[in-house]
């Protein structure tokens, strides 16, 4: 999973970017797509990407790496601002649907097997997401029946739909995310049912056979 930066032509560093952009875009519709798709998307050639990503999974796996580390430093921004709690957290859950992180671990989990990398991001995510979670509960704005991975799984929900273009798409789910965080606030009906755990929530990424 570790990029190899030394040595790499302008031109490579284009054609992985476009790469792994082609690939969000292809694979996040669907997660079945071949990976010849992604080529003529990114208009390589496939031996360029295999260079690059020598297989299918190794490359689902490098956009899920990506996501995380995206997650983790607007995570990382957010602890570091002063503030309400609730309003930081509320801001930076806006900034997290804008990028769109939730698009790949809705469609992609389970579609390969975790690395290292992946393992050790999500600790340090997890990390991160609940010392931001507590803050926010800790301002008395955040209703209390509410868990993490109840957050992680509406912020997926948010970013199922797909509205035709990028921005009318961005648009509706930054609508869609105005009404979650009204729901996020103290004062609501409890809610019903047992909240997921984290073991329901890692057995999502075991690899379906």
């Amino acid at each position: 999973m570790a990029r190899q930066a030394g040595g790499r032509t302008r031109e490579a560093n284009a054609n992985d970017a476009l790469i792994l952009q082609a690939a969000r875009e292809v694979f996040v519709a669907d997660p079945k797509a071949p990976v010849a798709e992604v080529a003529a998307r990114a208009g390589v050639g496939m031996a360029a990407l295999y260079r690059r990503y020598p297989s299918k999974e190794f490359l689902l796996a490098s956009l899920c790496a990506e996501g995380q580390r995206v997650y983790i430093a607007e995570a990382e921004i957010a602890l570091a601002q002063s503030g309400d709690g609730f309003d930081v957290f509320s801001n930076f859950l806006r900034r997290i649907v804008a990028s769109d992180t939730h698009s790949l671990s809705g469609r992609l989990a389970g579609t390969f097997k975790p690395t290292e990398v992946h393992l050790k991001q999500a600790i340090r995510l997890r990390e991160v997401a609940e010392a931001l979670f507590e803050r926010a509960r800790s301002s008395g704005h955040l209703r209390a029946d509410l868990t993490l991975i109840d957050l992680g799984l509406m912020l997926e929900a948010i970013a199922f739909p797909q509205f035709g273009t990028t921005a009318r798409t961005a648009e509706i789910r930054q609508r869609l995310l105005a009404v979650m965080i009204d729901g996020l606030r103290a004062g609501h009906e409890p809610l019903p049912g047992n909240a997921p755990t984290w073991e329901e929530q890692e057995r999502r990424w075991i690899p379906k056979t």
